[in-house]
Order: structure tokens, then sequence, then C-alpha cells
């Protein structure tokens, strides 16, 4: 699990999400040398609220906005199967709430700010990595930004229209999830980046 985190620049890893229906899961921040290894995780306690921007291995290719905790305190066993617990803020706060949600049934995506926070991230001419904020209503969000699953850093780009069925067809799910209906139509975009986390 520690090397498929890896290889795929993420922050962390649930075990569900490569198949393995085990409550287990692996975080490590870019401050943190070693990788964590939590088993049978919980939030025990959560503390204020934030929103940040939040990515997931399970979704490649996106990004989105949600409402995660400013702190949390967690308690986990550890391989030796010793209780540990851990008070975290930014992000590992953000991580745990993610990685334990995955092992919870829970998805990013479901913590969205609302669903036209979700934006494609796309590659650009020089090889690096752009994000393209797609704004399906029109309007958009000027909101600062802790990222989960961040690889690069980044520099503001101009606006562009863009038509995307793979984003059409997401947000056409996020609003079937929430119960109301979309017509599908074109979808604008303003490419953005910002420092990664």
């Amino acid at each position: 699990m520690i090397e498929t985190m890896t290889e795929h620049n993420g922050v962390g890893l649930a075990a569900n999400q490569v198949g393995v229906l085990e409550r287990i899961c692996v975080i490590q921040t870019p401050d943190m040398e070693e990788a964590m290894v939590l088993v049978n995780p919980e939030i025990v306690h959560r503390e204020g609220e934030r929103e940040v921007e939040e990515g997931c291995l399970s979704v490649p290719g996106y990004r989105g906005m949600v409402v995660r905790s400013e702190s949390v305190r967690a308690r986990a066993l550890d391989l030796s199967s010793k209780i540990f617990k851990l008070e975290a803020d930014e992000l590992l706060a953000q991580a745990l709430e993610h990685e334990i949600d995955h092992l919870n049934g829970i998805m990013y995506l479901d913590h969205l700010v609302a669903h036209t926070t979700v934006y494609k991230i796309v590659e650009s001419t020089d090889g690096s990595e752009e994000d393209a904020k797609y704004e399906a209503d029109g309007a958009g969000d000027d909101h600062g930004h802790d990222g989960h699953d961040h690889e690069n850093g980044h520099e503001e780009h101009g606006h562009e229209h863009t038509h995307d069925p793979d984003f059409e067809a997401l947000h056409q799910r996020l609003h079937e999830m929430r119960g109301d209906a979309v017509e599908p139509g074109p979808v604008e975009s303003t490419s953005q980046q910002e420092p990664s986390a």
C-alpha cells in the first residue's frame, strides 16, 4: 500500500482502495519521514471547520473543494497491535479524515462544498500538471487551498472554454447523487494553478 501511494504521489491510501477489505490505511504527508500505518483507525474528536481542496487516487484527474475539520484526534492500532492516539491539524488532519472516510465507504465527493467546485487536472504542453477548474454553473470560487494528493507546484493561468464529456458525466452523477437533475451542456473552465501542499 505504501508503494502504491508513493508511486501515485498520494498522501494517503486506504486498504479498500486497492481491493483489500481490511480497516487499514497508510498516510505520509510531505513533512513525514516514514509512512504511518493505522489499523482500525477512528476519529474520536473534531474541532472547527475549513474549506480545503482535495483529490483522491480513486477519482484520478479531478480535485474539489470540501469541508474538513481544522483539527482532529484519532486513535488506531499500529502493526504490533498497540493502541496509539494522535492529534493532527492541517494536511495530516485532512488525510486522516479522508482515509478513514474511505474505510467507512465515504468519498471526498460526499463532502463537496458544491458540485461546481470539482475541476479536472490536465497535463500542459511542457509535461507539468495544470488545474483546469470547471465551473458548470458559471460562478467561480476563489478559496485558499490546502491540498490532498497534490503533486506539483503551480502558477496562475488565463481562462479558456472547454467541453469535457468526462467532467460532464461526473457532474451529472453528482447531481443524481443529490437528487437534482441537470441539463447537459458546455462547461466553462478556468485554468488556475496553486501551490501544492
